[in-house]
């Protein structure tokens, strides 16, 4: 009888992973040295899912804006990215993430970011 109670459980648990949406809160600090210059916590609503090989995600939201003595705003975050194996122990891997400045307002520039590496496991 016990098994009966377990079996759904441990389905769950050997069932693999599945692509779709996610949430995500994420807080990234910046210091200029010890000097902290600000902070940014961004709450995104994503997708993640397969390309073959490749893991890819998208995702995107409001993001409060607490620079180092100035005043709090919200501005629309965004992030796209990838990783993809080379071999059973070498991948790679790349983001590009966005951000609007003066609360929202698409007519300024975006601040722009990427970031690319190479991921080896012993």
């Amino acid at each position: 009888m016990k098994f009966l109670a377990i079996l759904p459980a441990a389905a769950i648990l050997a069932s693999p992973a599945v692509a779709g949406p996610y949430v995500n809160i994420e807080g990234e600090s910046k210091f200029d040295g010890m000097d902290a210059t600000g902070s940014i916590i961004r709450n995104d609503v994503g997708y993640e899912g397969r390309l073959g090989d490749a893991k890819y995600y998208i995702q995107g939201g409001p993001a409060l804006v607490f620079p180092d003595g100035g005043d709090i705003s919200t501005e629309l975050s965004a992030k796209v990215g990838v990783k993809m194996p080379v071999t059973e122990r070498l991948g790679v891997y790349g983001e590009v993430k966005g951000i609007t400045q003066d609360g929202i307002n698409l007519s300024e520039s975006l601040k722009l970011s990427s970031k690319v590496g190479v991921k080896y496991t012993f």
